[in-house]
């Protein structure tokens, strides 16, 4: 890992260059997931079982066959081990509890003229979940993703996920069984995400698409923004660790690679004003690295895009933690609460030594679907409020429009829109 340290003249560069993402403006990338997309567009499911061919290396006769029965996804939630099966529920209902707290209701109210005013809060049609099966399969992207959905009131859900070589990961099934997914799709890529954008004989179109993805998952989301709408465009993920020197190092050790080992690109981070301390935990990775299962994808990432950061003190720590705005935030802290009122911008934050990363990534109960890339600047995590819309509400009473037509009118002479003002002045009273 890096080692920097922010009294150094060049720390804000070398800072920049550690932590910047271009992969998205890959101008390969673009052009192939516009060729994905148009294909799909044109030929429908005749595309779909090309590219599963070339991508998943499946030879299918028909598209009928990228989808998952209900039966199927039953017999996985019935055939794994219990303790599997009672995580998965558990894990379910803590995410469902947390995510009914977001449900947002209609309001409305009357002015003094009794114009009614209001908001109607309601639910998406249908949405459509991307779940990854690449180096790795997310049971709990599957929870994360459908259950506010359906807490929100989603009529359907539709899901995808990528079958590499015809093999499917039960515990994905069993949980989409318990998030209440309605259709799954053996699906993929670019050309998943098309299919839900555009839709084919067998696949539904959507309104929305939500979930993580590799890069041409995340750029076939950017171009099909628009048809659709998108959670948002998700880069390799990140923690940072705003650590005073009290935390075990092994922990923190260990929550750094929590994040390094979901790939190469992964970044982690570490910011304390304790140089002994930054030793400790250094000397943590090099003696805990060689026992992890995924010890070469770790040590990719840590060497790549990890680093260590020595700073002046935890105000300047959380400086710059709001200047990277990560994705997952651990403020492994003795008093994180006084902390927290100068947190700008995370996706997630965990405070205290005893809250790992990995608990809200599974059953903590807030959304792990995350704002990476400094995005946290503008956006939120996954959440009811993605799959509701809110409809403006304005009925005017006769008394009030003698009013707003006459506001109305006089603006709209203001901008020549002679229509626009005709139409407030012909329900105006005669003086």
């Amino acid at each position: 890992m890096q080692r920097l340290d922010t009294r150094s003249a060049d720390f804000v560069q070398r800072l920049e260059a550690l932590t910047a993402w271009e992969e998205g403006l890959d101008a390969s990338v673009e052009a192939a997931v516009a060729e994905i997309i148009a294909a799909v567009r044109q030929r429908g499911d005749a595309a779909l079982l090309e590219y599963t061919a070339r991508f998943d290396d499946r030879s299918l006769s028909s598209a009928a066959q990228l989808e998952v029965s209900p039966q199927r996804l039953q017999e996985a939630l019935a055939t794994i081990p219990a303790p599997q099966r009672e995580a998965l529920e558990q894990a379910a209902a803590r995410v469902r509890s947390y995510h009914e707290h977001q449900r947002q209701a209609s309001w409305q109210y009357r002015d003094d003229e009794g114009n009614l005013l209001g908001q109607q809060i309601t639910a998406l049609e249908r949405v459509g979940i991307y779940v990854p099966g690449g180096k790795a399969s997310y049971p709990s992207s599957v929870l994360m993703n459908a259950l506010p959905a359906r807490v929100a009131g989603v009529e359907e859900i539709i899901m995808v996920v990528p079958a590499p070589g015809g093999e499917l990961n039960d515990l994905v099934l069993a949980a989409a069984a318990i998030a209440g997914v309605d259709r799954v799709f053996t699906l993929g890529g670019a050309q998943a995400v098309a299919a839900l954008a555009y839709g084919t004989a067998t696949v539904p179109a959507v309104d929305k698409i939500v979930g993580p993805g590799n890069i041409y998952v995340a750029t076939a989301k950017r171009q099909v923004f628009g048809r659709v709408g998108i959670d948002m465009i998700a880069g390799p993920s990140e923690i940072l660790i705003v650590c005073d020197g009290s935390t075990d190092a092994d922990w923190v050790a260990m929550d750094l690679f929590s994040q390094a080992e979901h790939d190469e690109n992964a970044q982690s981070l570490l910011l304390c004003p304790d140089a002994g301390y930054i030793e400790r935990v250094a000397e943590s990775i090099e003696r805990l690295l060689p026992t992890m299962e995924r010890a070469d994808i770790i040590r990719a990432s840590l060497t790549g895009r990890g680093a260590l950061i020595l700073t002046r003190d935890l105000a300047e720590a959380v400086a710059v933690s709001n200047r990277l705005a990560p994705e997952h935030l651990e403020l492994s802290v003795a008093d994180p609460e006084a902390l927290l009122p100068h947190i700008r911008h995370a996706g997630a934050i965990f405070m205290g030594a005893y809250t790992s990363e990995s608990l809200g990534d599974y059953c903590a109960g807030p959304n792990h679907v995350l704002p990476t890339s400094r995005t946290a600047r503008f956006f939120s995590p996954l959440g009811v409020y993605d799959f509701q819309k809110r409809s403006s509400l304005i009925m005017c009473s006769e008394a009030g429009v003698q009013t707003l037509g006459r506001v109305a009118s006089t603006l709209a002479r203001g901008e020549r829109l002679t229509a626009h003002a005709r139409s407030a002045e012909l329900r105006l009273h005669d003086d």
